[in-house]
């Protein structure tokens, strides 16, 4: 058998009917050749049983134990065939043929090395998780402050968010979120994929940095790829997937600061879930973040 053009990813943790809607979307919106390969990460739902039932056809890896992402994507690339690495998220719907889009994307922009698409909500309402800006010390501050969420659309207080843009145009951006993730093998094997310390969150913007600097890869998306991205199924406990973030953003920092910012940016970092707690703690109601909070010796340092 050739070696199909794309090796689609697809990293399932107790999200059986999201997963098998992700597949079956796939299948039906694609053509450009591509293997289908599925790691379940020892989902307690039946992922796996259903997945091998209704996709003989697909690779399916079914681990006993949870690896979380980064790992887990890294077991199925060293499987992968393809010209083409491509991410996928198992919540997701792949509409209007997006992963061929996207693939012509790259071949009409080499220089990117990442491409990423648009993402939406259920609702088709704009889903602007599908790219960010690199953290600094500027968006930590307005994080920290609130400033962001208090005005997502402002491009100068939620530059983290590039507030304002709909991502209806071509852009060139820092990080494109795994969801939808699309890299040649080459490339995905010259960084050694993602690095294995990071869980889940921060895995990807710390690929795009790595490459960026080491391949001179200058990231980009198009709203050509729609895909629906109903966010955050796999990881419903809001404590835990906050504290994941923080960890993995504390971790960003360690690495890709200078060292003169990194107390700066580790203070700013903390603020953040500091400043909501005590606001929760102010009007008398029990918050996600002031559980964060108090767990703070979990994340205050990254994964050391």
């Amino acid at each position: 058998m050739a070696d199909p053009i794309l090796s689609i990813i697809v990293v399932s943790y107790n999200t059986r009917e999201m997963t098998l809607e992700c597949l079956r979307s796939v299948y039906a919106e694609t053509r450009t050749p591509f293997e289908l390969i599925v790691v379940d990460n020892d989902s307690p739902d039946g992922s796996a049983e259903a997945i091998g039932r209704e996709f003989p056809d697909a690779m399916l890896i079914a681990e006993k134990i949870n690896h979380g992402f980064a790992r887990a994507n890294n077991i199925a690339a060293k499987h992968a065939r393809g010209e083409f690495i491509l991410l996928l998220n198992p919540d997701t719907v792949v509409l209007d043929g997006a992963l061929d889009r996207l693939l012509a994307f790259a071949r009409a922009r080499p220089e990117a090395r990442i491409w990423g698409g648009r993402t939406v909500f259920g609702d088709r309402s704009l889903n602007p998780g599908s790219c960010w800006r690199r953290i600094t010390l500027w968006n930590l501050f307005c994080r920290a402050i609130g400033a962001a969420a208090l005005f997502p659309r402002s491009a100068v207080l939620n530059s983290e968010g590039y507030g304002g843009w709909d991502r209806m145009s071509e852009r060139q951006v820092d990080i494109v979120t795994g969801c939808l993730f699309l890299l040649s093998r080459a490339d995905w094997e010259a960084l050694d994929g993602f690095d294995p310390i990071f869980f889940m969150y921060g895995e990807e913007a710390d690929l795009c940095m790595r490459a960026a600097e080491k391949l001179g890869a200058r990231p980009a998306v198009t709203p050509d790829a729609v895909i629906v991205h109903y966010h955050g199924q796999s990881s419903n406990v809001r404590a835990d997937k906050i504290v994941r973030l923080l960890q993995a953003k504390r971790e960003i920092v360690r690495r890709h600061f200078p060292t003169w910012q990194q107390p700066l940016a580790a203070a700013l970092l903390a603020l953040w879930p500091w400043t909501r707690s005590v606001a929760y703690r102010l009007i008398g109601r029990e918050s996600a973040w002031v559980d964060v909070w108090r767990r703070r010796g979990e994340w205050k340092n990254g994964f050391s």
